[in-house]
């Protein structure tokens, strides 16, 4: 079988701004993991790969399919029947239950009225929202809507999966419970791409994982071989031993910063390995870190 996506020198300018360049991919059957800082590229590629938007230059496929030549042709219907996607934002329609969503999703897809309603009612199954599903989409909790958003991605048994944050705002056990779903596609020969800015996260589900920062891919691999690098690279550049290099009296520590620039931050810290974790603050002033070793960490900050 074709790669499930295959992107060739794929670059994305919004004007004079970079979304992404010059990439360069292959993502199997699996789960891939797409990782990197806010603003690393992550939702423009999925956007790219879904046809929502048309690249500067390169070229992309989806299960052998050109993506480009099925929109000139009047068929991105085709390619769009294989693909699932969960957008990180959503914007449902008002005054709609969760099931006349669902099932109005997959009458798009070609389903009867009944094909829909009993597609629609599996989904929402599968997803913990059966209970839930005639109420209003409108009095849906954060974490249900975002359930919904799942459900709508795999409603149709896409063969290709593209989940940007799929597991924002879900309490531990949905998130548990939507890692196995996940794999579940995966497992079923699916090619899966999450994108997270939280690297143990895609972790827990990833085959492998690929690592987006300002709009390039850095490094690709397991979660292993990219901490490898990055420590390589803090050595290399600071001479100072990396968190994973530390002695055993390494300290880990959660550390907030206040800062103009945090996005950039967070990047330069990821790139030198020197955290795990980050999470940006709500006003955009700063970001919070989990490091495996605070002294290493404060050196390369």
């Amino acid at each position: 079988m074709s790669a499930g996506i295959r992107l060739d020198d794929v670059s994305k300018f919004y004007g004079e701004v970079m979304g992404v360049n010059r990439v360069t991919a292959s993502f199997e059957a699996g789960v891939t993991g797409l990782v990197g800082p806010n603003g690393a590229g992550k939702s423009t590629l999925m956007n790219l790969v879904a046809g929502l938007v048309r690249p500067s230059r390169g070229h992309i496929a989806v299960l052998g399919r050109s993506v480009e030549k099925a929109r000139l042709l009047g068929k991105a219907r085709l390619v769009a029947h294989d693909v699932g996607y969960c957008a990180q934002y959503d914007a449902f329609p008002r005054g709609m239950s969760g099931r006349e969503f669902m099932a109005g999703s997959l009458r798009l897809y070609g389903y009867t009225a009944y094909q829909a309603e009993e597609g629609a009612a599996v989904a929402l199954d599968r997803v913990g929202l059966g209970e839930a599903a005639d109420r209003r989409i409108d009095v849906y909790s954060k974490g249900m809507r975002q359930a919904l958003k799942v459900a709508r991605a795999i409603g149709h048994s896409p063969r290709v999966l593209l989940l940007d944050e799929p597991l924002n705002g879900l309490d531990p056990q949905a998130r548990a419970e939507a890692i196995a779903l996940f794999r579940e596609f995966a497992d079923d020969g699916a090619s899966v791409l999450i994108s997270s800015h939280i690297l143990h996260e895609v972790d827990a589900v990833s085959d492998r994982v690929v690592f987006l920062e300002g709009g390039y891919l850095v490094a690709s691999g397991n979660v292993a071989e990219i901490h490898d690098e990055a420590r390589r690279d803090v050595a290399a550049r600071t001479g100072f031993a990396s968190p994973a290099d530390a002695a055993d009296g390494a300290r880990p520590a959660r550390v907030s910063i206040r800062c103009d620039r945090a996005p950039h931050l967070a990047s330069r810290l990821f790139a030198r390995g020197a955290v795990v974790e980050v999470e940006l603050h709500g006003d955009g002033g700063g970001l919070s870190v989990r490091t495996p070793d605070a002294d290493a960490f404060f050196l390369a900050l």
